[in-house]
């Protein structure tokens, strides 16, 4: 399925007919596709909608810096047309930095909220000089960079046993845009601090963790949770969570979403 949104079209797909709504967002060089196993299993209980977001997937790059706010809106502007008045939004990585843009955003429209190996943190200094210089490499080289960046969201140990894993998901964070790369570090990297968000949503909260995450290290991350309600899980692993930890992490959400 698909939208037209300011010049350009949305992909997006929508799954079972329940009144309880599960929004899934994918992370950076990543696409919906990423759902399938989850899809089939949220979809037995839930009404489910995964989003190509933009510079991803099948939906083009709407600019050359696609801030957290500017996907947040392209979310919205989906659930408009499907007339979605409330759900409860799941994120991995950077879906879950467009996720808590969303509900700062629209609070009225969002349940619950799951982070997925994401934080509410803004970008440390050192971490925006990383993305500069990962933009850098990116217009070098976009496939030596897309290459060695999947392999290590996960654990070093889970490497060679995810190997086909990490094969597929290079094939597919190759079809992305050399500009959608490009525009997702700007946006990344520019995005504000939504720590208030832990401490002041009225709506129930999961972050999920890796203890072996390099993307998101887990000391540093770890505390944004403290003092707040929100649920922290943590999981011995990388930064892919839904594959690493897949039956955990499915049980842990449909637990979750029992209580949003």
């Amino acid at each position: 399925m698909k939208i037209d949104y300011k010049n350009i079209e949305i992909h997006f797909a929508s799954y079972g007919t329940a009144t309880k709504t599960i929004v899934l967002l994918h992370g950076f060089l990543e696409n919906q596709t990423m759902w399938d196993y989850f899809v089939q299993e949220y979809s037995k209980t839930y009404r489910v909608i995964t989003i190509d977001l933009l510079g991803h997937g099948q939906t083009p790059c709407l600019g050359y810096v696609h801030t957290m706010e500017d996907q947040a809106d392209a979310v919205h502007a989906v659930l408009q047309y499907l007339k979605v008045d409330k759900a409860t939004i799941m994120g991995h990585s950077m879906g879950g930095y467009i996720a808590l843009a969303f509900a700062e955003l629209y609070p009225e429209l969002v349940t619950g909220i799951v982070l997925q190996n994401s934080s509410s943190l803004p970008d440390s200094d050192e971490r925006k000089t990383n993305r500069n210089r990962a933009i850098a490499a990116v217009k070098q080289n976009a496939t030596a960079f897309v290459r060695m960046s999947i392999a290590n969201l996960f654990s070093e140990e889970n490497r060679d046993f995810f190997s086909q894993e990490i094969e597929d998901l290079r094939d597919q964070a190759l079809q992305t845009p050399l500009q959608g790369i490009v525009a997702a570090l700007e946006g990344m990297k520019v995005r504000k601090s939504r720590e208030s968000l832990l401490h002041t949503a009225n709506v129930p909260i999961l972050l999920v963790l890796g203890k072996k995450d390099q993307s998101l290290p887990y000391d540093e991350h770890a505390p944004q949770a403290k003092g707040t309600p929100v649920k922290l899980v943590t999981y011995p692993h990388g930064h892919m969570a839904h594959i690493e930890s897949r039956n955990e992490l499915l049980a842990e959400t449909l637990d979750f979403f029992k209580g949003v």
